[in-house]
């Protein structure tokens, strides 16, 4: 499961702010640029990431979009997931008052188990495209 969130990543950097990674992918000079948006074992909010569940993996890949104005209900994930910001701006707010400004182009190491939201205070619609490393029948997502 880490090789394919790993795929995953660098799949997104190639389409992602490729203008300002700098590293290119070993035996390539055809064109094709590598960009690590993240890798870490720790969420935004630095908490330690936990360990994977068990049992039968499953990859949910949502694109979710937040109009203007429009603040998400509390939540918490109990899997680990990732995202990239494609557009707009988005802020997220955990119940222990850590927040993360999100602009085009940002990933996102979400927070697990911690209560939290999101809030577009923006003037355009905000998309994100979010990765969650969970295992069949376990929910990627509670609400409060």
């Amino acid at each position: 499961m880490k090789k394919f969130l790993l795929i995953l990543v660098l799949g997104l950097g190639m389409g992602v702010g490729n203008s300002i990674c700098p590293v290119w992918a070993a035996g390539t000079g055809n064109g094709i640029k590598v960009c690590t948006l993240a890798k870490t074992s720790f969420s935004w909010d630095g908490s330690k990431l936990p360990n994977y569940p068990t049992g039968q993996p499953q990859i949910t890949i949502l694109k979710i979009s937040i109009q203007p104005g429009v603040k998400l209900c509390w939540h918490k994930h109990p899997v680990i997931n990732a995202g990239v910001l494609l557009k707009g701006s988005l802020t997220v707010i955990t119940e222990d008052h850590h927040v993360l400004h999100l602009k085009t182009g940002d990933p996102i190491v979400e927070v697990v188990n911690k209560w939290h939201y999101g809030l577009n205070e923006g003037t355009t619609p905000a998309e994100i495209i979010v990765f969650y490393a969970g295992v069949k029948n376990m929910p990627i997502t509670i609400k409060k």
